[in-house]
């Protein structure tokens, strides 16, 4: 076998188009979104590099055309879990013993075809089966994941370039970092495409082999990523793509001995129940499970008196209501200086009245719809309880109607109560609750935002007064794991601000960092001596 140090391509953040009129691309994507919509295909799982259908079968539809059929995917049992994990199991020796630069071949190979030939197959996945306009499927499964994969393998390689510092004369001190004993599973969300990739390829990419199960509504997409994994030569086994029930997932994984980790986006309240099961399970793994987990997030805006009134007005428009408000970083929570409200209030209005909202065939709008008809009835509860309470006014929307699509406007709350239940709750869409403090209470809004969730995912200060950026950035240091100042709540670029937040939010091993790939690796320290002592004794034995 041919050896040598290999220095792998230095990553750059992926160029995001901006498919303006008349360009290629903005071409292209259409004709991939017609093509997509022109055709219902049979979504198979993956086991052990074979397709695998059943009799059961479930219909996607986009959820801004809930009446069109994109797909139909087979809805598997507890055995495919078991099946899942045996080809895992299977494939795990040869895969962890091919050589690195071979597994970091396959997605960066991956990632020039998501870059090339699949970007406008995945990023039209992406718009029709979770509803993201052209731009946000472009951000999210088109560079995002591009970032990951290329990204992932430098850290790769810089984690196996760390060594001991010391050798001794005599001693050669190495370490080796080696993939879990066992299987890792993988549960990803709907909302990011890059998130469903990045989940079971950085555990997969340290060597170790993955059973993965997608979100229900993101199976559309993640059909198209595992066609893409397949053609860049992911060996048969490494990832098993299974589409079954969480409980049923769960029963097979969690009491299976080679559970190794988990990889985990989704809500707190099915983390933590993931967490207990492990833990009353402990005693039948092999070794102690990697639990690493980005959960939910109440996220915040504070806009200090200082703040520029644009900043601040186009950084809650965006950070709120972009992808509807479906992301775990969306800012669902602003407290605005008294001082700046009627500018920014007036700002704000003036910026969603010119907002359109639709399906996302027509590039125009800019609000598509929420993911499902749970996440729409949910919401629209919130917004008719709000609607029935005195203290509070809905000064923008407040609107909804699922006859076509689960469409609901961007609605803004604005309440005098901070611990308003729309200031505490994750509700995971286009609402927006504001609270106007007196500028004179800014330290005294600094305790409330640390305090009022649960959650410490992301945040943001908009101000101009140094002093104030100052307060905030050190009162707030344990209310996000991603602090955004003078700028948007939301928008994490791989290399640049590796993403996680901790308290309810997760574990906060930073997703688009070394930080994460190390949790997929057992490192094994080495320690070979040239000439070994040869008698027990010591100086310190012998007679003056």
């Amino acid at each position: 076998m041919l050896k040598g140090f290999f220095n792998v391509p230095e990553p750059v953040n992926e160029t995001v188009l901006n498919y303006a009129p008349g360009s290629r691309e903005r071409k292209q994507l259409k004709e991939a979104i017609l093509e997509a919509r022109s055709k219902v295909i049979d979504i198979p799982m993956v086991i052990g590099g074979k397709e695998v259908t059943t009799s059961k079968k479930e219909s996607i539809h986009p959820p801004h055309d809930h009446k069109h059929i994109l797909a139909n995917y087979s809805q598997g049992e507890k055995k495919h879990v078991t099946d899942a994990i045996n080809s895992a199991l299977k494939a795990k020796s040869n895969w962890e013993e091919l050589a690195w630069e071979q597994r970091a071949a396959i997605f960066l190979k991956a990632a020039d075809l998501i870059a090339g030939p699949y970007r406008y197959k995945l990023n039209a996945a992406t718009m029709l089966g979770q509803s993201k306009n052209a731009y946000q499927a472009e951000i999210d499964s088109a560079c995002e994941l591009i970032d990951f994969l290329r990204f992932n393998v430098k850290y790769m390689t810089d984690i196996y370039k760390q060594q001991p510092p010391v050798s001794p004369r005599g001693v050669w001190n190495r370490l080796e970092q080696r993939p879990l004993e066992g299987f890792v599973f993988a549960l990803t969300p709907f909302n990011f495409t890059a998130i469903a990739g990045n989940l079971p390829t950085s555990a997969a990419m340290m060597g170790n082999v993955v059973v993965w199960k997608p979100a229900n509504t993101q199976i559309y997409s993640a059909n198209v990523l595992m066609e893409i994994f397949r053609e860049a030569g992911l060996p048969d086994g490494v990832i098993n793509l299974v589409y079954v029930s969480g409980p049923d997932a769960g029963e097979v994984i969690f009491n299976h001995p080679d559970f190794a980790g988990i990889h985990f986006t989704g809500s707190t309240g099915v983390f933590q129940d993931i967490w207990k099961t492990i833990g009353n399970n402990i005693h039948k793994y092999k070794t102690y499970p990697r639990i690493v987990g980005e959960t939910g997030g109440k996220d915040f805006i504070l806009v200090h008196g200082s703040a520029d009134v644009n900043a601040a007005s186009t950084a809650i428009v965006r950070g709120a209501f972009e992808y509807q408000g479906q992301k775990c970083s969306a800012a669902s929570r602003v407290y605005v200086a008294s001082s700046v409200w009627p500018a920014i209030k007036e700002r704000v209005l003036a910026d969603l009245a010119n907002i359109k909202m639709g399906p996302v065939e027509d590039f125009a709008n800019f609000v598509n719809a929420v993911i499902d008809e749970k996440s729409f009835d949910k919401l629209a509860k919130y917004i008719d309880a709000a609607k029935k309470d005195k203290s509070l006014e809905i000064i923008a929307g407040g609107n909804y109607d699922k006859s076509k699509g689960y469409f609901i406007e961007p609605t803004i709350i604005l309440t005098k109560d901070p611990n308003y239940i729309t200031m505490c709750e994750e509700l995971f869409g286009p609402v927006l609750t504001i609270f106007v403090f007196a500028d004179k209470d800014f330290e005294k809004t600094l305790e409330l935002v640390d305090n009022t969730s649960i959650y410490a995912l992301t945040g943001a200060v908009i101000a101009q007064d140094r002093y104030a950026i100052a307060t905030a950035t050190n009162a707030l240091r344990n209310a996000a794991g991603n602090f955004y100042i003078n700028d948007k709540c939301t928008g994490a670029v791989v290399g640049q601000q590796p993403f996680g937040g901790a308290r309810g939010s997760g574990t906060n091993d930073k997703a688009g960092s070394m930080i994460n790939l190390l949790r997929w690796a057992s490192p094994r320290a080495i320690k070979e001596t040239f000439d070994p002592p040869t008698e027990y004794g010591y100086p310190f034995l012998e007679k003056e």
